[in-house]
C-alpha cells in the first residue's frame, strides 16, 4: 500500500494536506507543528477512533485530545494505492460520533470498495490488526521498546514456527482447545452437563426412595388416626346417650321448679293487691328519700352553723368606756403626767429651806438670835414643804404609771386602736352570721312545711319505712315473676335440648369428658387432614419426578455418554500435547529468524560494534559488543544504544509482519548520533525500495544525512 496524500481536520490541523512520495519521505518540522497529530490521524483513518475510551487523570481520550481546535466536526481523507487500485478513504463525524461515518471508493470512478468497511479497513489494507501495526510498522520515540501484545505475539509465533503468519497452527490449537472446552471447561461443557444430569437423576432416585418410605409411614399413621377417630366417635355417642338420660331427670326437676315459682307468684299477687300501685310506691319512696336527705342536711347544717360572734371590750383601765371616752381619759392622764414630771416647786422649796437653815446658822454665830430663829423657821418650813410636795408628786406619777402599766404615754392608746379594729371585724362577722342564720331559718321553715304535707304528724323515717316495705313487696313480686318466667324458659329449653339418642353399639372404655372428646376429635380430624395433604404432596412429587424404571434407564444412557466424552477428552488432550510438541520443535528450528534479522540491522546501525543479540518471550533484548563475552540486558546500555536495539527489532518485525504496509517513524532517531543516524537512514532507504517510509523529525540532520 502507498499513500498519495492525507487531508485532515483533526486536532490543530484544519483542512491541511500532507502529500507523500514513494520511497523514503523525511518530513522535518519544529515541535508543536503537528507531526504526532499526523501520525495519530493516519492511525484513526485506518482503524477508526475508539469513542468508548474515557478521559482519566493520567491521560486524555483521543476523541477529546484531537477534537478540532476550530470547533468544526472531525473529518479526514486519504488518497492511496492498494493492490494496483487508486482508492480514497473518507471519515466524517456522524451526529455526535467523531469519524463515525466511513466511505471507501475508487478515486476516479467513485465506485464503492465493498471489501473495505469502517471496522476492517486497517486490517484489510495493511494485513495486520491495529495493535500489530502500532508495535511493528508505527515507530514513535515514546514507545520504541516492543511491549507484549497478544496479536503481535500470535503473529510472530506463527511466523517463526511455520514460516507463515496465516495462523493455521494457532487455529488448529484453538480448535483443539475449543473442543476440549466443549467437553469440559471448569464447570461448563458437555461432560459437566452430563455429569450434572446424572447427579440430578441420582438425586431424583434417592428422593423417590425417600418419598416412597415416607408415604408408607404416612399411610400407617393415617390408619392409626382413623381407628382412634372411630373410638372417639363411639365415646361421643355414649356421652350423648348419658347426657340424654341426665336431661330427662333435669326436665322433671325443672317442671317442679316451675310449679313452685308460679305458686309463690300467686301468693305475692294477693299481697300486692292491697298495696298502692307500684309506680306510686316508687315515686313516694324517691320523694321521701329526697326529702329525708334534704332534711338531714339542713339539720346537720344547723348544728354546724357558726356561733354568734362576741362583742369585744376595752381592757383596763378603759373597761366600760367607749373608744372616744377612752382616748379623752388617756389624753388627760398624759397631760397630768407631763405636768407632774415637769414640776420644779418641790426642788425650789427644798433649796430655799437649805438656804434658810444655813442663814440661821450664820446669824446665830453672829449672836443675831432673833433673825436666826426666823431664818431657821422659814428654812425648815420651806424644806418640809418641798419634801412633802415631792413625795405627793411622786405618788401621783406612780399611780398614773400603775394605772396604764407603762410610763410611755404614747403606748396607752394601742389597746384602743386594737379595740377599734376588733369592732370592725365584729361588725362584719355579725353581718355574715345574721345572713347565714336568716337563710337557714327560711329553708328550715320551707322544709317543715314540706314535712307536714308529706308525713303529717309522723316522723319522716316512720313514713319512709312504710313505703319502703311496700316497695320491697313489689320487688319480691317482680323477682318472683322473673323467676317464674326463667323457670318456664329453662323447662322449655331442656325439652328442646334433650333429643333421643341411640345407645352406642360398641363398648366404650374412654374416660374423657365431652369437651375433651370434642377437642380430641378436632385434633384428630386436623391431623388426618394434614397427613392426607402431606401424602398427596409426596405422591404428587413422585408423579413429577417420574417412574424409577425410566430414571434408571436415563441414568444408564448418561453414564455411557459420560464414558464416551471422557474418551474423547483424553484423545483431545493427547492431540493437544502432540501439537504443542510439534510447535516447540518448529520453534527451535525457526525462532532465530527474527533475531538474526534484528542482529544484522543492529550491526549495520552500530558499524559492527554489536553483533550478538537475543530476544526473550516478552520481547526483551540482550546484546553484547564485539569485545564483550557476556550478553547484557538493554537497560545496561546508553539511551541511544537502547533506541538502536529496539529500532532494529521493530524494523525486523515490520519486514516480517507488515511487508507491504507503510513504515511510519515519529522522532525515532532523535537520540542517535550522526554516524549511527546516517547508518539508520541508509537502512530506511533500502527498505523504502519495497515499501513507503514516512519519517517525521524535529531535526534537520535526517534531511542532510
Amino acid at each position: 500500500m502507498r499513500i498519495y496524500k492525507m487531508t485532515a481536520t483533526f486536532g490543530k490541523l484544519e483542512h491541511e494536506t500532507l502529500t507523500l512520495e514513494p520511497g523514503l519521505n523525511i518530513i522535518t518540522a519544529p515541535n508543536e507543528w503537528g507531526k504526532s497529530t499526523w501520525c495519530a490521524f493516519l492511525m484513526a483513518m485506518l482503524y477508526g477512533l475508539d469513542t468508548r475510551a474515557k478521559t482519566t487523570k493520567a491521560a486524555l481520550a483521543d476523541k477529546e485530545r484531537y477534537q478540532p481546535w476550530s470547533g468544526n466536526p472531525m473529518s479526514g481523507r486519504i488518497d492511496l494505492n492498494w493492490n494496483g487500485r487508486d482508492i480514497t478513504i473518507e471519515r466524517t463525524t456522524r451526529r455526535r460520533v467523531p469519524l463515525g461515518e466511513f466511505k471507501a471508493y475508487e478515486t476516479e470512478s467513485g465506485l464503492p470498495v465493498e471489501e473495505l468497511t469502517a471496522a476492517n479497513c486497517g486490517s484489510q489494507l495493511l494485513g495486520v490488526e491495529q495493535t500489530v501495526f502500532r508495535r511493528a510498522g508505527f515507530i514513535r520515540f515514546s514507545d520504541l521498546p516492543v511491549t507484549q501484545d497478544e496479536a503481535l505475539r500470535r503473529r510472530l509465533n506463527a511466523l517463526v514456527t511455520t514460516g507463515d503468519d496465516s495462523g493455521a497452527a494457532d487455529r488448529l490449537a484453538a480448535s483443539l482447545k475449543d473442543l476440549k472446552n466443549r467437553c469440559r471447561y471448569n464447570r461448563t461443557g458437555l461432560l459437566p452437563q452430563a455429569e450434572a444430569q446424572r447427579d440430578a437423576i441420582e438425586e431424583k432416585l434417592t428422593e423417590l426412595e425417600t418419598l416412597n418410605t415416607q408415604c408408607q409411614k404416612l399411610k400407617m399413621r393415617i390408619d392409626e388416626v382413623k381407628d382412634w377417630l372411630r373410638q372417639l366417635y363411639n365415646h361421643q355417642q355414649a356421652l350423648a346417650y348419658a347426657k340424654m338420660e341426665s336431661g330427662l331427670s333435669q326436665i322433671a326437676q325443672s317442671r317442679e321448679a316451675v310449679e313452685e315459682t308460679e305458686q309463690a307468684l300467686r301468693a305475692l299477687e294477693e299481697t300486692c293487691a292491697a298495696l298502692p300501685p307500684q309506680t306510686e310506691v316508687e315515686s313516694k319512696v324517691r320523694e321521701l328519700r329526697s326529702f329525708r336527705d334534704q332534711w338531714n342536711a339542713l339539720r346537720a347544717e344547723q348544728q354546724q352553723a357558726p356561733a354568734e360572734p362576741q362583742k369585744p371590750e376595752l381592757p383596763n383601765p378603759f373597761t366600760g368606756l367607749s373608744a372616744e371616752s377612752a382616748r379623752a381619759m388617756a389624753r388627760a392622764d398624759a397631760k397630768e403626767l407631763t405636768e407632774l414630771s415637769g414640776s420644779r416647786l418641790s426642788l425650789i422649796l427644798m433649796i430655799v429651806g437649805v438656804i434658810g437653815l444655813l442663814a440661821a446658822g450664820g446669824l446665830a454665830h453672829l449672836t443675831a438670835y432673833l433673825f436666826a430663829a426666823i431664818a431657821g423657821a422659814v428654812g425648815l418650813l420651806a424644806l418640809v414643804w418641798g419634801v412633802v410636795d415631792r413625795v405627793s408628786t411622786r405618788k401621783k406619777i406612780l399611780a398614773i404609771v400603775e394605772k396604764y402599766g407603762t410610763a410611755d404615754w404614747k403606748r396607752w392608746t394601742v389597746p384602743i386602736a386594737a379595740y377599734e379594729q376588733a369592732m370592725l371585724t365584729y361588725a362584719e362577722d355579725l353581718k355574715a352570721y345574721q345572713e347565714i342564720s336568716s337563710d337557714l331559718e327560711v329553708r328550715l321553715m320551707v322544709a317543715r312545711k314540706k314535712r307536714d304535707s308529706l308525713c303529717g304528724l309522723q316522723e319522716p323515717e316512720e313514713v319512709l319505712d312504710f313505703w319502703l316495705d311496700a316497695q320491697r313487696k313489689w320487688e319480691q313480686y317482680d323477682r318472683a315473676q322473673a323467676e317464674a318466667i326463667t323457670a318456664k324458659r329453662h323447662f322449655e329449653a331442656l325439652n328442646a335440648m334433650v333429643k333421643p339418642v341411640e345407645k352406642p353399639t360398641a363398648p366404650d372404655n374412654l374416660t374423657q369428658n365431652e369437651a375433651q372428646t370434642a377437642q380430641l376429635l378436632a385434633e384428630c380430624a386436623a391431623e388426618q387432614q394434614r397427613l392426607q395433604n402431606r401424602l398427596g404432596q409426596y405422591q404428587g412429587r413422585m408423579e413429577i419426578i417420574g417412574s424409577a424404571e425410566d430414571l434408571r434407564l436415563q441414568h444408564k444412557r448418561l453414564s455411557d455418554r459420560i464414558a464416551r466424552l471422557e474418551d474423547t477428552y483424553t484423545a483431545l488432550t493427547i492431540a493437544q500435547e502432540t501439537l504443542q510438541q510439534a510447535r516447540s520443535e518448529l520453534q527451535r528450528r525457526f525462532a532465530p529468524r527474527i533475531t538474526q534479522r534484528a542482529q544484522e540491522l543492529l550491526a549495520a546501525m552500530t558499524d559492527g560494534r554489536y553483533r550478538s543479540l537475543t530476544m526473550g518471550e516478552d520481547f526483551s533484548l540482550r546484546a553484547a559488543a564485539v569485545q564483550e563475552d557476556v550478553l547484557c540486558d538493554a537497560i545496561w546500555r546508553s539511551d541511544g544504544t537502547i533506541d538502536q536495539l529496539y529500532l532494529a527489532l521493530r524494523l525486523a518485525v515490520a519486514e516480517e509482519l507488515t511487508p507491504e504496509a507503510p513504515l511510519v517513524l515519529d522522532d525515532a532517531l532523535v537520540r542517535f548520533d550522526d554516524k549511527r543516524m546516517a547508518a539508520a537512514l541508509d537502512i530506511l532507504r533500502k527498505m523504502a525500495k519495497d515499501k513507503q517510509v514516512i519519517c517525521f523529525t524535529c531535526q534537520s540532520r535526517e534531511s542532510n544525512g
